[in-house]
């Protein structure tokens, strides 16, 4: 089938650089307005794919991922697609500017790579809410945006006054609903003990935080966490199985950067 025929009678990484030169000057001459950020290593995974006669419906979600990763909106992402598909449409031995029709991409083609863009842009516009919907916490967004203030006191102040309380459950043995419905207890436990303009956030999936300033009352509110919220969890019969609640002080590292990262682990 066109180009697709010619390069893949030759070696795989001979015809994969064909293609990829081929679909980058088709999708130039399109208009592509910024070059340098136009190759990625998803580009050549899909051309891997497509030369090997596979299905490349998961390169392609990937490669619209990437995409809205590095900034390029939808319009110009399909631009792109529909380049490449007119580069393997071309009749074998062709070497002349292929003209990209975004209204003649194939449906599965256009699909993948559309629904990889959406889902990165829609993650994106979650981590931009200050909270959640449901249970009310900050975003890990909202979380580093404090960090940076408190580190930035910190350094006029010449001294790191706050703390974290670390707030883990064991979801393994729950699944769905009740999973979001044992998230959104253990937010109003931690709502109800920290309420005098604290930083409570949630992240990851089981795990949520709390962002003070330590001070003589830490250790009474830490024990008053852990107790109510196992009240709170032994309530509801559907999230009963989430196990023993973990709670507990974790210090914060020098810099702000290096909280940002212990975070991140922990969320894990």
């Amino acid at each position: 089938m066109g180009v697709r025929e010619a390069v893949t009678r030759r070696s795989g990484a001979e015809g994969s650089r064909a293609l990829r030169s081929r679909w980058r000057t088709a999708t130039m001459a399109a208009g592509w307005a910024f070059p340098a950020d136009w190759p990625l290593a998803e580009v050549d995974d899909v051309c891997r794919a497509l030369l090997d006669g596979d299905d490349a419906s998961t390169q392609l979600y990937r490669l619209g991922g990437a995409r809205a990763e590095a900034g390029a909106g939808l319009a110009e992402t399909l631009l792109d697609l529909a380049a490449l598909h007119a580069v393997l449409e071309e009749p074998p031995g062709s070497t002349g500017i292929v003209s990209a029709s975004v209204d003649g991409i194939p449906a599965p083609m256009l699909r993948s790579t559309a629904l990889g863009w959406g889902d990165v842009m829609t993650k994106r516009a979650a981590n931009c809410a200050a909270d959640n919907p449901l249970t009310g916490l900050a975003t890990p967004a909202y979380l580093r945006t404090r960090l940076r203030e408190v580190y930035a006191e910190a350094r006029a102040a010449g001294r790191l006054d706050h703390v974290l309380v670390l707030v883990a459950l064991d979801l393994t043995r729950t699944s769905g609903w009740s999973r979001v419905v044992a998230m959104t207890l253990l937010a109003d436990a931690l709502k109800e003990v920290f309420d005098s303009g604290e930083t409570v956030a949630s992240i990851g999936s089981s795990v949520a935080c709390v962002l003070l300033r330590r001070d003589r009352h830490l250790a009474r509110a830490v024990t008053n966490l852990r107790v109510l919220t196992a009240d709170r969890l032994a309530v509801d019969p559907h999230v009963a199985p989430t196990g023993p609640v973990e709670v507990w002080l974790e210090e914060l590292p020098p810099t702000c950067e290096d909280a940002v990262a212990l975070l991140s682990r922990l969320g894990r």
